[in-house]
């Protein structure tokens, strides 16, 4: 059984060679960009810290583990389909009929409203609007945006949520490390967010932040599902017919690996994503 596989360490060397190249690069025009903000901004930096941030930065499964396998799915993925997929790959987890489980999707665009979504907070509904039992409230997924569903055992692992939660949180900023960008926490706001001292600042000088990565999960039995969306090259605009996770703040926005000058492939997000589980949360295997 795959479950049953040792851990492919040749791939993992691979990811791990690969993501150290993507970090090499930094892409010129994300350096010369960091250097026009850095002329238009002489504000000193302020420190934001977050509860989280003194969570374990790592998630690690129980020693006797078999590795995670890891799937990739071509082409685009409607969202009945990931839901079914995400319902039955939990339900053989808690049973011990599989291992654990991370597959990458793009899905069509559409919207997605969390157990904390508010009605008032879907302004346009221009796409399919899908609920779901996740935590959060409404957030897009499209093509250009990578959707990492994580189906993890915490009974394996820690059964603590929020440690849960701060451990996602960390594989995005050290994914994020990977193109050179500073991805951090806030107290207040799940989810990854980069500073942007190029934008407008907010009543009282604060500085303007946009989201690049969005967190919800559900668990059922201590088994986790759901998990994490990386903005790669999405269309930006489509995020206008929500109010993205709730956040109407004029100064907060969303933006993407490409938005910040960073022409990034798909291809080079997995590598990075993995390199950065990996860190995080052990070893994985392509299944």
């Amino acid at each position: 059984m795959a479950a049953q596989e040792k851990p492919d360490v040749s791939g993992s060397s691979n990811v791990s060679r690969s993501a150290r190249r993507i970090g090499a690069c930094r892409l010129t025009n994300a350096r010369e960009a960091d250097k026009a903000r850095a002329g238009r901004d002489r504000t000193p930096v302020m420190t934001f810290v977050s509860g989280r941030d003194a969570l374990a930065p790592t998630f690690p499964a129980a020693p006797d583990s078999p590795p995670v396998e890891w799937l990739v799915a071509d082409g685009l993925t409607d969202y009945p389909t990931a839901l079914a997929f995400m319902e039955n790959r939990a339900a053989a987890i808690r049973a011990g009929a599989a291992a654990e489980c991370v597959w990458l999707v793009e899905h069509p665009a559409l919207y997605t409203a969390g157990t904390s979504s508010r009605p008032g907070d879907l302004i346009d509904r221009r796409f399919p609007v899908f609920e779901t039992g996740r935590g959060g409230q409404h957030t897009y997924h499209g093509p250009g945006q990578r959707v990492a569903y994580a189906m993890l055992d915490l009974r394996r692992r820690r059964q603590d949520v929020r440690a849960y939660v701060a451990a996602l949180e960390a594989w995005l900023i050290a994914t994020l490390a990977a193109f050179n960008v500073r991805g951090e926490r806030r107290e207040d706001r799940v989810g990854v967010w980069v500073r942007r001292p190029d934008k407008p600042r907010g009543a009282g000088g604060a500085m303007a932040e946009d989201k690049i990565a969005a967190i919800g999960v559900r668990l059922r039995q201590w088994v986790a599902f759901h998990g994490v969306a990386l903005n790669v090259e999405p269309d930006l605009s489509h995020f206008s017919g929500i109010v993205p996770c709730g956040v109407a703040v004029a100064h907060y926005g969303v933006t993407s690996l490409a938005d910040l000058g960073l022409p990034a492939t798909m291809h080079d997000a997995d590598i990075a994503l993995r390199a950065a589980f990996e860190q995080t949360f052990g070893p994985t295997i392509s299944a």
